[in-house]
């Protein structure tokens, strides 16, 4: 059996949005009970990870982990289209991901104690993100 929908979701500024529960939701309500769901992030400056959820400073030393890696406004980028933080963004994106893979077992999401899915917007300013979720298995 194969399940694929479409969520959106509005970020206000930079940082990690935790997007689990609405995944997770998906899941439920396609009845696989033993399976895969693949996660796709239609998007060049935002990413998908799979982080801890139950201290909020680890997002938050991330961040600043990623900002010291690679900083607004670096000389060595060309690309500024959009500003100071495009191509920086851009960076970000590639050096985490864009897709993601999560095994499905007893129609829940297998993912351990201490994990939640993020969306990691590498923008300053709010944008609509666009995630493709397909779910592959079996319902019973």
């Amino acid at each position: 059996m194969t399940h694929q929908g479409t969520l959106e979701f509005d970020t206000t500024v930079r940082g990690a949005l935790e997007i689990t529960g609405r995944v997770a939701s998906l899941v439920h309500a396609s009845g696989i009970r033993t399976g895969l769901c693949q996660l796709f992030l239609h998007h060049t400056s935002a990413s998908l990870m799979i982080c801890e959820n139950a201290d909020p400073q680890v997002l938050r030393d991330l961040e600043v982990f990623m900002a010291r890696l690679v900083p607004d406004g670096d000389a060595i980028f060309r690309h500024r289209d959009e500003g100071p933080d495009d191509m920086p963004a851009h960076v970000r994106t590639i050096l985490t991901q864009v897709s993601l893979a999560i095994p499905i077992t007893a129609g829940r999401l297998a993912l351990g104690v201490w994990q939640g899915i993020y969306l990691w917007e590498h923008r300053v300013r709010a944008h609509t993100r666009r995630l493709t979720v397909t779910l592959n298995g079996d319902a019973v």
